[in-house]
């Protein structure tokens, strides 16, 4: 079954109007309070929606977040039932200081298709349309690199690697040094350095490394469209992450997960620029006027496109 094309529209009008609402915030160093306007705007659209639908990755648990929360029900209750995966702002560190980066997003699939991610790290790895079997988490970096660089007929020295910049990343990012492959490093926000695989003017080969797991959900949803591939495996280090995994039903700690096992079916994703980004613009205001750029995937209907709006003030 698929989701309607008509919920496209809908669902970039909340991702304009969360991304707006925290846009109000840009540069006034308080995150806490750009990520709240976004969450406000974000919840007051979604329930406006003839939908019912579940937050499957939200704000945090009932006792963390008063709204957006995983398991809140959204929507007129009318309507199909959806998963719904959000993250108001992802880069609110970007956001705050008036940084290159900042975007809202959202994920959309039919009931029981969208994995309900823990709130934990994921070591994620994704690529653009490749064999099956070429690359995988399980590979040493040396030979994930040397099978992409093979199978795009490039030099090692070519394939340029996405990666968060963090101490935690040292050995890869030494192993890729070793391997002479170019580096591009994103400080936050990597459901969009994951998005740069996605073609190939962003000139990334591949991403790697541990960030949120709630983020790779999303970030795969959007992949899926691009036929891109993905993998993911939670990290659950503490006692506390590993009883939350069992009672979400994960039994399997250490499984590996692809990308058809994380987005089931079909989904609509979108991310709307708060702060200028290679890939999107930012939210501008001209007089009365608020522009946008959205990046919305449609998986059944094939569709992949920056949707350009103007928004008047007062809507």
């Amino acid at each position: 079954m698929a989701i309607d094309k008509k919920f496209i529209n809908q669902f970039v009008n909340v991702t304009v109007k969360a991304a707006s609402a925290a846009y109000n915030l840009v540069g006034k160093k308080n995150k806490n309070a750009a990520d709240q306007a976004a969450v406000d705007s974000m919840r007051s659209e979604l329930n406006k929606i003839d939908m019912t639908g579940e937050v499957v990755i939200g704000e945090g648990s009932l006792d963390e977040a008063p709204m957006l929360y995983t398991g809140e029900i959204l929507g007129s209750k009318t309507g199909p039932a959806l998963d719904i995966a959000v993250d108001p702002v992802e880069g609110t560190n970007f956001v705050a200081n008036n940084l290159p980066g900042g975007i809202a997003v959202l994920a959309i699939a039919e009931k029981n298709n969208l994995f309900n991610a823990p709130e934990t790290y994921m070591n994620k790895i994704a690529t653009g349309k490749i064999d099956k079997g070429l690359i995988d988490l399980d590979f040493t970096i040396e030979k994930n690199i040397k099978n992409l660089s093979d199978f795009k007929n490039k030099d090692m020295s070519s394939i340029t690697a996405c990666i968060l910049d963090r101490p935690r990343h040292k050995k890869i990012i030494d192993q890729l040094k070793d391997l002479n492959v170019k580096i591009k490093f994103i400080t936050d926000g990597d459901v969009l350095g994951a998005l740069f695989v996605s073609d190939p003017k962003y000139d990334v080969d591949i991403f790697l490394g541990i960030g949120g797991g709630p983020e790779g959900v999303l970030a795969a949803s959007a992949l899926d469209a691009y036929d891109c591939h993905f993998q993911g495996r939670f990290i659950f280090d503490n006692n506390h992450d590993i009883q939350e995994a069992k009672k979400m039903g994960i039994d399997d700690l250490n499984r590996k997960y692809e990308l058809k096992e994380i987005v089931k079916g079909d989904s609509i994703f979108c991310a709307t620029g708060i702060t200028d980004s290679i890939i999107l613009n930012g939210i501008k205001f001209n007089n009365n006027e608020i522009m946008s750029e959205t990046l919305v995937t449609h998986k059944s209907s094939n569709f992949k496109k920056i949707i350009k709006k103007v928004n008047f003030i007062n809507e």
